[in-house]
């Protein structure tokens, strides 16, 4: 949990432009892609609230500037009460609540904020980070409180690795410590890694961790160059391709998630496809060779596979939101445009008839490829990479291979990835720096 979920399953009810599940080919076979039963339009299934910008660690890859003290400006105990009673507003099903930071142990009302949360019903998931707040008595309070779902990170095989991530010496060995003490209180908990080209190689050896500490699910964030994470270096296109198809072959040894990659789910419908109809796999390239004999290697092959967990159609602003720690929305947490506060309207007003929300919502309005794409509805590119690597929330995402059938003039035709569809020409991708301030 923490940078967080999404796909969109389409607008269930139907509405002109909007196709609804029925009717959509792909939403309509269930079991690879997971749609919601409810219009994502109309009501949230995942919302987070950075509780606090306050933060002990100095990540290399946080959206966020993160501060060492509290912002005094941040939500008071009253105010986020009342964001929760909006929260619970939208009736059953209850939006799944996630608290973040910074990290939320900075928070000396954090039990009472969940308690309260838990007691009118939402569902309380807890996403801090691991500092010496986080005790065995802090985890035993926030368990009593009504946290039943959590998620502890590692973003590499090595402390070397992960602690370079994380700014601090000895975070990698506190985090496998604190996974021991997250079990032994009876949390269901993820482990959340965020991928760039600095732990790339070491994708295998971080599942077999994650596998080795209990966790029951791997969510995986793919880099976003905004905050200081513009320091880091994202995925190649081709890259991430491989690793989006390597993820759905390992989804059989542990349940799978990611962020800011729908096409994911594209990934999943064509693999599917090729399965149902007796084809071989799409094809890749040599990085999901290696990373499929890396995993053979450290964990045995699979003598009996499961299918894969289905990916859940959710994406920014379709069917998830974001509030920071002063009460600002907007459609994530990688998305800098405020769409209003809810120190001076309702949540749900400002989640139904914010602007931005609704233009992301219609996968027809956005530019380039992403707006003729035959997987748009379910999938809808990467708002928040075309944002922050193009400048424009609705332009194209820059790093998905895939070529529409609508813009193809020829038959596949291959690229350095071997096989897979690619764009005749790519973009020049600049890898700039979001305005001081305007970080969320």
């Amino acid at each position: 949990m923490s940078p967080h979920p999404g796909v969109h399953p389409g607008h269930p009810g139907g509405h002109p432009g909007h196709p609804g599940a029925a009717e959509h080919p792909h939403l309509a076979r269930k079991g690879v892609v997971r749609t919601l039963h409810h219009d994502p339009g109309e009501r949230p299934h995942v919302l987070v609230w950075e509780v606090t910008r306050a933060c002990q660690l100095a990540c290399r890859h946080c959206r966020a500037d993160a501060f060492t003290k509290a912002d005094p400006r941040q939500l008071t105990t009253e105010q986020g009460k009342a964001l929760l009673d909006d929260f619970a507003s939208y009736g059953t099903p209850r939006p799944i609540v996630i608290l973040s930071g910074g990290d939320a142990f900075e928070r000396d009302d954090l039990e009472e904020l969940i308690a309260y949360g838990t007691s009118i019903g939402l569902p309380m998931a807890l996403s801090p980070s691991v500092t010496p707040l986080l005790t065995d008595e802090r985890l035993a309070s926030v368990r009593a409180a009504g946290v039943k779902a959590f998620s502890i990170s590692l973003d590499g095989a090595t402390a070397e690795t992960h602690d370079s991530f994380r700014g601090i010496d000895g975070t990698f060995a506190d985090s496998l410590e604190a996974a021991k003490l997250v079990v032994g209180h009876g949390f269901r908990f993820q482990v959340n890694t965020t991928i760039c080209r600095n732990n790339l190689r070491e994708l295998p050896e971080i599942l077999a961790t994650v596998k080795s500490m209990g966790a029951w699910m791997w969510y995986l964030l793919f880099l976003v160059p905004m905050g200081r994470g513009s320091n880091l270096e994202p995925l190649t296109p081709e890259e991430m391709e491989d690793v989006l198809h390597w993820l759905h072959d390992v989804s059989d040894r542990i349940a799978i998630k990611v962020t800011e990659a729908p096409n994911y789910r594209r990934v999943a419908i064509q693999r599917d496809d090729a399965r149902a109809a007796g084809e071989p796999m799409p094809p890749t390239g040599e990085l999901h060779a290696w990373l499929m004999a890396e995993t053979d290697r450290l964990l045995g092959e699979v003598t009996e596979r499961r299918p894969p967990r289905p990916p859940i159609g959710v994406n920014s602003g379709r069917g998830f939101a974001f509030v920071d720690h002063i009460g600002d929305v907007y459609p994530s947490g990688f998305l800098p445009y405020k769409c209003g506060s809810v120190k001076e309207k309702p949540f749900p007003e400002i989640y139904a008839e914010a602007p931005m929300m609704k233009a992301l919502r219609d996968p027809a309005s956005y530019s380039g490829k992403c707006g003729v794409c035959e997987f748009n509805w379910i999938c809808g590119g990467s708002r928040a990479r075309a944002h922050a690597m193009l400048g424009d929330p609705l332009a194209s995402d820059p790093t998905c291979i895939w070529q529409p059938t609508a813009t193809r003039t020829e038959v596949w035709h291959t690229s350095p990835h071997v096989g897979v569809p690619a764009v005749d020409e790519q973009p020049e991708l600049p890898q700039g720096r979001m305005e001081p301030g305007r970080v969320v």
